[in-house]
């Protein structure tokens, strides 16, 4: 994952309207509801069969962290798809996202301005299209450097060239992320 696929997961997280399992034991219980099999939790786990069997169980209470990461992941990855998928789509057809972030944006700008890449400090609001197109590539599988040509873009129209009212013939690349959050 990237910084954006991040970022939108953390977004994701903020509709829970429960919290996910606590304990181990419901944790594997819950992926064991999703995924049927204890051959398939131990595989998207990567532990044995038997390991699986032995947290449902409640038998062994407290995995290696790595492990415990991991099951902890995959829950929440799995938790209440229904409020996340309704967030989504308000999103992509309302009210849109909010890029928060500290990044290096290069330019490419017309002869006699600067095109020196700088750190700046951003939080923009892009309209619902840009969530939209943000949404469908991450779910098509698009890597990080397209998510990222995307939000560039966004922030590009909407700050930088002011909706179309400046900066014309200015192109804006996001180059590297210091940190960068999602809310929608």
């Amino acid at each position: 994952m990237g910084d954006i696929d991040d970022a939108l997961e953390r977004a994701d997280e903020e509709a829970f309207t429960r919290e996910p399992p606590k304990s181990v034991q419901a944790r594997v219980n819950f992926l064991l509801s999703k995924l049927k099999t204890t051959r398939a939790v131990a595989e998207l786990l990567r532990v044995s069969q038997r390991s699986v069997e032995r947290y449902r169980k409640g038998e062994r209470k407290k995995p290696p962290k790595p492990i415990a990461d991991r099951i902890e992941a995959e829950v929440r990855r799995r938790w209440q798809p229904r409020i996340r998928k309704q967030r989504r789509q308000q999103a992509a057809a309302t009210t849109g996202i909010t890029v928060e972030t500290r990044a290096r944006f290069g330019y490419t700008a017309p002869i006699g301005t600067t095109d020196d890449p700088r750190m700046r400090r951003l939080t923009v609001h892009l309209p619902p299209a840009y969530a939209r197109r943000l949404f469908d590539a991450q779910q098509q599988g698009a890597n990080d450097q397209q998510l990222r040509s995307i939000v560039a873009e966004g922030l590009q129209e909407i700050y930088f060239k002011d909706s179309g009212h400046r900066a014309d013939n200015l192109e804006v690349e996001l180059q590297e992320i210091d940190y960068l959050d999602v809310s929608f």
